[in-house]
């Protein structure tokens, strides 16, 4: 994943560029098909997705609650606060997304703990109080 990519995600905006360079060798870009399921409500989680272009629709037990467009990112709270999906994400158009496993976001967590703390912090902000 190129460092300059992650700089346009307001998730990692603030980042310097030795942050930026290290973050991205724990990251992927994938292209997705409009149509295609992202993550399913119930099943396991491993990873976690921002999205660079494109748009999804988020569902919870069949009931539409937002769509998600560029800069958005979902799929983390599986990794961090739960191990099974929550809600399930269909892509409406075609996507760019860049991906982080369970596993890299734990050796994020290890080499840059400021950045996980900020990844952390934007999670806890979504949580219910």
């Amino acid at each position: 994943m190129d460092a300059a990519a992650l700089k346009t995600l307001p998730l990692f905006s603030s980042l310097s560029e030795r942050e930026l360079g290290e973050l991205s060798r724990y990251t992927d870009e994938v292209d997705v098909p409009a149509g295609r399921s992202l993550i399913d409500q119930g099943r396991f989680a491993y990873e976690f997705f921002l999205i660079r272009e494109g748009t999804a629709e988020v569902t919870r037990d069949g009931e539409h609650l937002r769509d998600l467009g560029p800069g958005d990112f979902f799929g983390e709270l599986a990794i961090l606060a739960t191990d099974r999906r929550t809600a399930s994400v269909t892509a409406k158009t075609a996507m760019l997304l860049v991906v982080m496993h369970r596993q890299a976001f734990l050796q994020v967590e290890q080499s840059l703990p400021s950045v996980a703390a900020q990844l952390r912090e934007a999670i806890a902000a979504r949580l219910p109080q």
